[in-house]
């Protein structure tokens, strides 16, 4: 699955004016005067990077300056000549970027392919050990296995509160497995930053050392070994968002969210909260959905195809029927609905977060819970209302100096937190 890295620098697959660019906006910018610094810098093998210098030197754009201390290894250094420097200028003025070597976007397609989350299988015990510290019904895992194994797209909805942002969390501990990230993929001579350490958690990796006689390129370098990445987006959630990202001062590109969440999992929060309608931000999706790649545009208004290879969990708390037209619901892949807990599973729930809260449990309480409080909201319950009415009787216990016991008043008092009261307000 790893990128193997590239041996000689015919095989980029990139312009070599761009590479040699590049390569002098880098000196320029991090006075990286040796090829072992500068293979570092521009994420290359030293032997590319030795062509690279030998084209700019035989351009006059670069100069040897002899040896360095023993303490480099001995290393021929490089410093940019006057028509070097100028070039650099000349290059930085049309685009700010410089540092990790770009990876050309069909070589980064066929990259999403071998790593496709498509292709990985996830079993029941995986599922369950991912999500043990949920109580679900057996019925809903069914249901959610074959989605995850599936890598195509989710829609869980029901009533708030009762853990669809927990379940999509579950699911991506549950794939928990590594792919390459880019640092940067070049599509028509732009640059477009991928990696963000925002979004993507770096594994670690043994660092191969530059002065062996015979290295260790486990992979292409212009690629970061990373968890599955996960992208979380909720209300703010707009449809520029899944635009590329130009900043016109450094005329660089930014990816957007979905194509940073390449290879992992985009979980779009409760859907219906956007200022965008929900119809609208799923019709963004349609082509994505159905043909596996997304259509970006440039400045210039050309637009280009790169992978969609993402599994997208919508959440919400709509009946899909109200946000959605059929065509809409008919290329999302799954839809699972997530009900609140019976009074069995309640009271599971509400025994786990009482251990481990410390809270000592009372019969008389939980009968006066069940028998007088619950009846007043039809007997719904929801996943959430154990650790609310607990970390609410917790409050009132440290307020007032008492034991952590449950009793009928704390949970009056508690109760009185979860709901508010309909009423007009006189203003």
């Amino acid at each position: 699955m790893a990128p193997p890295p590239p041996k000689r620098l015919d095989e980029m697959n990139l312009s070599p004016i761009f590479m040699r660019d590049i390569m002098l906006k880098t000196i320029f910018r991090k006075n990286a005067n040796t090829v072992t610094d500068l293979s570092k810098a521009v994420c290359l093998p030293m032997g590319i990077t030795q062509e690279l210098i030998d084209l700019g030197r035989s351009q006059g754009l670069l100069e040897a300056m002899g040896t360095l201390s023993a303490n480099a290894g001995n290393e021929m250094s490089y410093q940019l000549t006057d028509s070097g420097k100028a070039r650099a200028l000349d290059a930085l003025s049309q685009s700010e970027y410089f540092g990790p070597m770009p990876v050309p976007l069909d070589l980064y397609a066929e990259q999403v392919k071998r790593q496709s989350i498509r292709n990985i299988q996830i079993t029941r015990d995986q599922l369950l050990g991912a999500m043990g510290h949920l109580v679900l019904p057996e019925h809903l895992i069914s249901h959610l296995g074959p989605a995850v194994g599936a890598g195509r797209s989710i829609l869980m909805y029901g009533p708030p509160g009762n853990g669809k942002s927990s379940i999509s969390n579950g699911i991506r501990d549950a794939i928990g497995d590594k792919i390459y990230v880019p640092r940067a993929i070049e599509y028509s001579g732009q640059v477009i930053s991928v990696y963000d350490p925002i979004v993507h958690s770096a594994a670690e990796t043994a660092e191969d050392d530059p002065t062996r006689l015979r290295r260790n390129n486990r992979f292409d370098t212009r690629y970061v070994l990373c968890e599955r990445p996960t992208v979380i987006t909720g209300g703010e959630l707009s449809l520029d968002m899944l635009d590329l990202v130009y900043n016109p001062t450094a005329r660089t590109y930014q990816a957007p969210l979905q194509l940073k969440a390449t290879g992992g999992i985009f979980i779009v929060d409760d859907l219906g909260r956007q200022a965008e309608p929900p119809q609208k931000l799923v019709n963004r999706w349609i082509v994505p959905l159905e043909e596996n790649k997304d259509i970006l545009a440039l400045q210039s208004g050309e637009k280009f195809e790169v992978p969609f290879d993402t599994l997208v969990i919508f959440s919400t708390n709509f009946h899909p029927n109200e946000i959605f037209d059929k065509a809409a619901l008919r290329r999302i892949f799954f839809k699972i609905k997530i009900d609140g807990p019976n009074q069995e599973d309640f009271l599971k729930i509400f025994a786990l977060v009482a251990r481990k809260r410390k809270m000592q449990l009372d019969e008389a309480s939980l009968v006066h819970l069940l028998k007088t409080k619950y009846p007043s909201i039809d007997n719904v319950y929801a996943n959430y209302q154990p650790l609310f009415l607990i970390d609410q009787m917790i409050s009132v216990c440290d307020f007032e100096g008492l034991p952590y016991k449950m009793t009928p008043e704390l949970v009056d008092r508690a109760w009185a937190n979860m709901f508010v009261r309909d009423e007009t307000i006189v203003k």
